[in-house]
């Protein structure tokens, strides 16, 4: 299963992140669409997002409600209570249906999985979080027993849309690469 982690309160955006159009597109159903190429797929909202919640329903999307406490917290509750699972930001607009396979194929339903890009992959103009030499994406694989990098190459994975900026350049590479 895939779980749409889309219940933040997008504190740096001022907005909710997950109903932001890139491309004429709320990014949430951008996720979506690639996930459910792959396997089924749930949305995790909260409190923190009433107008994600219009969307799913105004979409037919699947969903759970999670405590809202934070990132750390949901995916704890949510690992409580399906068990494995492969998380994905709702705010990475440029996933595929491709990174999902990748992520499926390797995840073995006990270790985690952290995906992650090598840093020569991602783009000049973007300056994503890093960690000992990659940069890391919203793509993961959530498991109970240790964790471990898994390394992707689409490299528009490395642009995850947290501010204003962020979603401007979205928008113009949507634009460019049609989608």
């Amino acid at each position: 299963m895939i779980v749409i982690m889309a219940g933040g309160r997008s504190s740096r955006m001022g907005a909710e992140k997950p109903v932001l159009r890139v491309g004429g597109v709320p990014m949430l159903l951008r996720v979506y669409r690639e996930a459910g190429k792959v396997d089924e797929v749930l949305v995790a909202l909260s409190r923190n997002t009433p107008r994600t919640r219009e969307l799913c329903l105004r979409e037919g999307l699947p969903f759970v409600e999670t405590p809202g406490k934070g990132y750390v917290e949901d995916v704890t509750y949510l690992l409580r209570e399906l068990g494995p699972f492969i998380s994905v930001s709702s705010d990475l607009p440029f996933v595929k249906g491709g990174d999902f396979r990748a992520m499926k194929r390797a995840f073995d339903g006990r270790t985690s999985l952290t995906g992650v890009l090598p840093l020569k992959l991602v783009p000049g103009d973007l300056n994503p979080v890093t960690y000992r030499g990659y940069a890391v994406v919203g793509l993961n694989a959530v498991g109970g027993e240790g964790e471990r990098f898994l390394e992707l190459s689409n490299p528009l994975l490395a642009l995850n849309v947290n501010t204003p900026e962020d979603l401007k350049l979205a928008d113009r590479i949507a634009k460019l690469v049609g989608r």
